[in-house]
């Protein structure tokens, strides 16, 4: 066993125990300590025990083991990192909120190649700030209704209408997103371009979490570093496209490419920031593919399981027909298309259903930060260089949080507040429960036009088709949430 002791000068005194085959964390310090914990067999942790328990349908079974034993804020080893995982939303809120100052974006070595170090994702201080705050107001309420509704349910209406009678629901949930994105991004309509970019991303999105084996040709994670580059390059030849026609866009491109002109000016470079300034294309190829995963693989994920749960729950389907049939029975022409005042005044249970599925069943369902200082928090110290990691969704499974929390409960976001279009969920947010987007200065940039494709996508399908699952199908949690079979389908058009 191994007892890491607090020793009189503030550094950590470790003693060698033996417990069985495994090598365990204990807490005996006579201040603040480390939250307790079992780091497992050496080298390797508990990383094999953290896989195999994601193989059951539960959603959190090894987190939800080590809460029993060891309470909401514990320690572990996982995928070669001594990692503190809270599940206190209390803790989560303050690893959130002080990204920047006791914490910073920490991930693993095969994302980070993978999305490239000038990403959103990674970038840190005052540039993230600046390109988060782009972003936000690019994907904000008025930008969707004025420049991006439109495109939104007029790609969503024409892909429905090409389904077949038996569709994989994922996969076509997620060809809509990818369009949607690349559409918002870079002014590109659906066509070969897109689906050509759309087939590496799937293998690069792959590679996310597997082993860095570069060395290995046939590897999923070379397979994967093969398709980001062909990603970059079809990306980058856009950038240098846009920059010599000049074309004035709103999109995301014509953003960053408006901000690079004008800091170039500004350093006295004329309009030209190919030297690799504050938007270099190289910059803005890493900040539009990263920005199209996001948009992508979480979207469509949650369309898919909103469906999913929808067809195991008939009061639920019913009441969602009857909320959007209504809207249908409003429109002057069956051609037209739903409106933006639709979205925002007729749709309040779609918001419930929204809620609740990205209550149970969101994608994300934590984040990694490291800390940069040591940080005090609830009775701990967690050393400096440390990772943690803020589990979201154990936090919207806890009962103390949510009654019956694994059941699908839409109408419990009726409860709440009489609010619409999401008020329960921003009095949730409020109060640390419900973090779907994350939180603090990383808040998911795109929450609110997320929340637009899906419920323009529940429309059109609640309204133009009947289905029933092909085939048994159910969730899995790992790595990511997902449908195990892609959740097949047999429609009827309605």
């Amino acid at each position: 066993m191994v007892v890491l002791c607090h020793g009189n000068g503030g550094g950590y005194d470790i003693a060698m125990l033996r417990c069985g085959d495994e090598v365990a964390i204990a807490v005996a310090m006579t201040g603040q300590g480390l939250p307790p914990g079992n780091l497992g067999l050496p080298f390797l942790g508990e990383s094999l025990q953290l896989i195999s328990a994601y193989k059951t349908e539960d959603p959190e079974p090894f987190i939800n083991s080590r809460v029993n034993r060891y309470g909401k804020v514990f320690t572990t080893h996982v995928f070669g990192e001594t990692t503190v995982f809270s599940t206190d939303s209390e803790v989560n809120r303050y690893i959130l909120t002080n990204e920047g100052k006791l914490f910073e974006a920490s991930y693993t070595a095969s994302i980070s190649n993978l999305l490239g170090r000038r990403s959103l994702l990674l970038l840190k201080g005052s540039l993230h700030k600046k390109l988060h705050s782009l972003t936000i107001n690019f994907a904000n309420a008025s930008s969707i209704r004025d420049h991006l509704f439109v495109d939104i349910d007029r790609i969503i209406r024409f892909n429905l209408d090409s389904w077949s009678n038996r569709v994989f629901l994922l996969d076509q949930a997620k060809k809509i997103t990818f369009e949607l994105t690349v559409k918002q991004l870079m002014s590109i309509e659906p066509g070969e371009w897109t689906q050509s970019l759309r087939t590496h991303y799937l293998h690069l999105i792959d590679g996310f979490f597997s082993l860095p084996f570069s060395f290995l040709p046939f590897s999923t994670y070379t397979r994967a570093l093969h398709a980001r580059k062909k990603v970059a390059e079809a990306i980058r030849l856009k950038v240098r496209e846009r920059r010599e026609k000049r074309e004035k866009k709103k999109d995301m491109l014509g953003v960053l490419l408006f901000e690079a002109e004008a800091a170039a000016a500004a350093a006295g470079r004329g309009g030209d920031d190919e030297g690799g300034g504050y938007h270099s294309d190289e910059q803005i190829v890493d900040f539009l593919l990263a920005l199209i995963v996001g948009g992508y693989e979480t979207t469509s994920t949650i369309m898919t399981i909103a469906v999913m749960f929808l067809n195991q729950t008939p009061l639920a389907l019913a009441q969602l027909k009857e909320e959007h049939e209504k809207i249908r029975r409003t429109r002057k022409e069956e051609s037209m298309g739903l409106q933006w005042s639709d979205y925002k005044s007729n749709m309040p249970f779609t918001q419930c259903v929204i809620n609740e599925t990205l209550r149970i069943a969101n994608i994300v369902s934590g984040v990694f930060r490291r800390t940069t200082t040591d940080v005090n928090i609830k009775g701990y110290t967690i050393p400096k260089g440390w990772m943690v990691f803020a589990s979201l969704r154990a936090v919207h499974l806890h009962q103390d949080n949510f009654k019956e929390a694994t059941l699908f409960n839409p109408w419990r976001w009726q409860q709440q507040t009489k609010d619409t279009n999401g008020g329960a969920s921003i009095r949730m947010m409020n109060n640390n429960v419900f973090t779907p987007f994350g939180g603090g200065p990383r808040l998911c940039p795109g929450y609110e036009l997320a929340r637009v494709e899906i419920s323009v996508f529940l429309h059109h399908f609640i309204t133009c088709f009947s289905c029933v699952p092909a085939e048994k199908d159910r969730l899995v949690f790992f790595p990511t949430t997902r449908t195990l079979k892609r959740y097949p389908i047999d429609l009827q058009r309605l």
